[in-house]
């Protein structure tokens, strides 16, 4: 699965999983794609940067261009998109809980490969290595790199501690 930002006419900007780039590309030549805002179908993709954990022995690097997508200000609560914003926070905290439920899930047969997420997912794209379930570190670039190369990679939605560096 891949994850694009998406944006329609009216500027209004929204998520959508695909099974490749591919996909994309077929949904929007044949209309399917759809704002869930206004209904248009002149949808496009948005300027997205993905989101890469930082290894947890390390201080996050804050780049502005991240921050201001997260934060407006130091003070600032993390916003949340629309949908979500006037949801209870019952309800919230349950959906929460259920994707870091699945998350977990879906990593328990992963292999932690570190750093070397990005050569590993390259030779397994282009049929160096065999396909199997990984997870690992690279910064906001080469996931964006990768990303342009046609690989299908998704960004993780909770922080994941790299194996044994938990107390």
């Amino acid at each position: 699965m891949i994850v694009f930002d998406l944006k329609c006419a009216s500027g209004h900007i929204f998520e959508g999983w695909f099974g490749s780039g591919e996909d994309f590309d077929s949904q929007k030549e044949s209309g399917l794609l759809l704002c869930p805002i206004c209904d248009s179908h002149d949808v496009i993709k948005a300027v997205m940067a993905p989101a890469v954990p930082a290894k947890s022995n390390q201080l996050p690097e804050i780049r502005p261009a991240v921050r201001s997508e997260i934060m407006t200000t130091q003070q600032a609560e993390p916003s949340l998109p629309p949908a979500l914003a006037n949801m209870p926070q019952e309800k919230l905290a349950e959906l929460m809980q259920g994707l870091a439920q699945a998350q977990a899930k879906a990593l328990k047969d992963s292999e932690w490969v570190g750093n070397k997420f990005a050569d590993q997912a390259r030779a397994m794209h282009y049929g160096e290595e065999d396909h199997r379930a990984i997870h690992g570190e690279v910064d906001a670039q080469e996931a964006r790199d990768l990303l342009e190369e046609g690989v299908e990679v998704v960004p993780l939605l909770f922080p994941v501690a790299p194996p044994g560096s938990r107390n």
